[in-house]
């Protein structure tokens, strides 16, 4: 089979090729799928050169999530038949003909969406859901500043904020995608920096109620001077490169909350809400409540151009390989 292998950390990619491997077979409790599609997410780019917290041991196969048909069943496995079509996270594997996954982490993939759809939808979803229902308590009516808007997270966060009745505040660097941002539901569009005023402006002074930060950097320093007494600010990456600090003298004065958001590892803290958190961002998928975006599909024989459009942050939703 044809595999996306890091096998050295290096800039550019230079670590990363297209090779030949060997078919792999399902142990107990393992599935073997046939890979459809698998989207590239942000972390795929930094664990090529070591700078995501997770860092697998080398040669590694890249590609956190999948869509494809299961191909094989390990012993023990009675949940699913050879052809039905599934839907999966792991931490590797995903960008291949083939992977091999415990049979917990795949589920029947809808019928409702396609399947570079549901390889698109799990973790920008998933993080959407944990970070403003679990951490940030969002409630109809509030306001929502979604930073990085045009990302698959950022995108993911304009859809269910929408979804959850907020008025929604997209930040984005880029006209075009600004414009994308007001076609796609986000109730006022702002560019990425700059924006403290105009915020204060649109909640008659009293601030954001939630602001959803994956960006860091000045982004998240700006953010703290438009949030809202008894705000949330959700910290969920630093996209900018820059970790940001705060002196406490300021969530003190101004009454918010700085809150970190790590959907899978609330997942396995937590093992029971995270079921309940996937059943819920996959009813609303079989439902038809939410719309995730594909930027792009890319087959996997070009798949530096997939990794390229990311890294420029062309990218308005996600990027997806197909095989």
């Amino acid at each position: 089979m044809k595999a996306l292998v890091c096998s050295a950390l290096q800039p550019d990619y230079a670590g990363v090729a297209l090779e030949e491997r060997p078919v792999p077979e399902p142990g107990p409790s393992e599935v073997r799928v046939r890979i459809k599609a698998a989207s590239l997410n942000f972390p795929d780019l930094l664990m090529t050169e070591g700078k995501y917290q997770f860092k697998p041991d080398l040669p590694f196969v890249l590609g956190m999530e999948f869509a494809g048909e299961v191909d094989a069943l390990g012993e023990g496995v009675t949940d699913f038949a050879p052809g039905e079509a599934v839907v999966g996270g792991n931490k590797i594997g995903a960008f291949s003909e083939f992977a091999v996954v415990p049979a917990a982490v795949v589920r029947r993939k809808p019928a409702s969406i396609s399947f570079a759809a549901a390889a698109s939808y799990s973790a920008a979803y998933l993080t959407a859901y944990v970070a403003l229902i679990r951490r940030g308590n969002l409630q109809p009516g509030e306001t929502l500043l979604v930073h990085g808007a045009s990302g698959g997270v950022g995108l993911a966060a304009v859809d269910v904020g929408r979804l959850l009745g907020a008025v929604v505040i997209a930040t984005s660097a880029s006209a075009a995608k600004r414009d994308i941002l007001k076609a796609y539901g986000a109730d006022h569009v702002l560019p990425e920096s700059g924006f403290r005023e105009a915020v204060k402006a649109l909640t008659g002074g009293r601030g954001a109620d939630v602001i959803f930060d994956p960006v860091g950097g000045d982004v998240f320093d700006e953010s703290v001077r438009c949030i809202a007494f008894d705000g949330r600010l959700l910290v969920i990456g630093f996209a900018s490169g820059r970790i940001p600090s705060v002196a406490v003298n300021m969530p003190l004065i101004k009454g918010f909350s700085v809150v970190g958001v790590r959907a899978g590892e609330y997942g396995r803290r937590f093992p029971e809400r995270g079921r309940e958190n996937m059943a819920a961002i996959w009813k609303w998928a079989e439902e038809g409540k939410v719309h995730p975006r594909i930027h792009a599909r890319v087959p996997l024989s070009d798949w530096r151009r997939a990794f390229d459009m990311m890294r420029s942050r062309e990218v308005v939703g996600k990027v997806v390989i197909e095989m």
